[in-house]
């Protein structure tokens, strides 16, 4: 998106601020009040209020700290299902990925930091409203090298050796542990072995969440 196309706001975006420090409300409210494309819609001191701000007055995008009384940044994200329309900017201090992490998970459309300078909050701002993910660019570069490696990870399925999938295989089918040492030409007690390393390994403790997780992986077809 050039910046061409973020300038394209019609019309004014509303914003809520929601933060508990009267005097960082104050600034955010002095960055933006002069520019012709936002309205400043409603101010929150808390969790609480801002949740019932967003109820009444329906703000396209709504700046707030992770720290909040009441109820906190992520404690507000997760209240907001019912808003999909609304963007939510967390504004913080904190440029830990594990911050970052937890915020975009529970819905964040944007994080930014509060020493950011005031074009990088308008953009933000631009950003999220038309339907982007901001990050600050202090952290973005963790974020996408953290994202990296989580990707890289070998998931539980691929850590399973090749005869744990085949006991998994084979119980998705319904086969006892009998059935399962014949098939496989193993003991009973080595079959129950298998079992029970691989619940461990899948960190699933019952027949039928094995059977789910097969079902995901695969490894068997309901509908056949």
């Amino acid at each position: 998106m050039t910046q061409k196309d973020v300038d394209k706001v019609t019309p004014a975006i509303k914003v809520l601020l929601a933060e508990d420090h009267n005097l960082v409300r104050a600034g955010i409210r002095s960055l933006l009040k002069d520019l012709s494309w936002i309205e400043i819609v409603g101010e929150a001191k808390d969790g609480q209020q801002a949740f019932e701000f967003i109820q009444s007055l329906q703000p396209d995008v709504v700046l707030t700290d992770i720290s909040m009384p009441k109820l906190n940044g992520l404690e507000l994200l997760a209240k907001l299902k019912d808003f999909p329309a609304t963007r939510i900017i967390i504004l913080s201090m904190h440029a830990n990925k594990e911050y970052v992490w937890q915020a975009l998970r529970a819905g964040a459309s944007g994080y930014v930091l509060k020493d950011a300078e005031a074009e990088e909050l308008e953009f933000a701002i631009k950003s999220v409203y038309n339907g982007q993910v901001f990050l600050s660019p202090q952290i973005s570069k963790y974020v996408v090298e953290d994202y990296l490696w989580r990707a890289n990870e070998p998931t539980s399925f691929e850590k399973l050796t090749s005869r744990q999938r085949q006991i998994l295989q084979l119980i998705a089918q319904g086969q006892t542990t009998k059935h399962i040492a014949e098939t496989l030409q193993i003991s009973i007690k080595t079959a129950e072995t298998h079992r029970t390393q691989l619940m461990e390994q899948l960190d699933i403790h019952d027949i039928a969440g094995l059977v789910r997780y097969a079902v995901k992986m695969g490894l068997i077809d309901v509908n056949s």
